[in-house]
């Protein structure tokens, strides 16, 4: 499926970071990436944010995926990134600003 649009998220040191947004469902290839799960009604309502290092298969049986339902999450956006060093503190980057609710441990 095609993209969507771009959305950015800022960590807490400021830095920006440019997503693709693709509807859920959408195919991806095995490439390392930050992923964020999110609500697109008008405007994207944030549900989670992980990492991976194969998109191809990180959607198939998530164990956050009643979470994304309980949510309505209906996009999936990604910033591919080939390193897991860099992905990790990406994603801390990011975390350390937003309170997405599938990321907390009671969802």
């Amino acid at each position: 499926m095609a993209k969507i649009e771009t959305i950015s998220l800022k960590g807490c040191s400021g830095k920006s970071y440019d997503f693709n947004v693709y509807p859920s469902g959408t195919s991806f290839k095995d490439l390392g990436a930050i992923y964020f799960i999110s609500k697109r009604n008008g405007n994207h309502s944030g549900i989670y944010l992980g990492i991976t290092d194969d998109l191809s298969n990180r959607f198939n049986n998530h164990h956050k995926e009643d979470c994304f339902k309980k949510h309505s999450a209906n996009c999936i956006s990604i910033l591919l990134n080939s390193s897991e060093r860099d992905r990790q503190i990406i994603e801390k980057d990011i975390l350390c600003k937003y309170n997405f609710p599938c990321n907390d441990v009671n969802n």
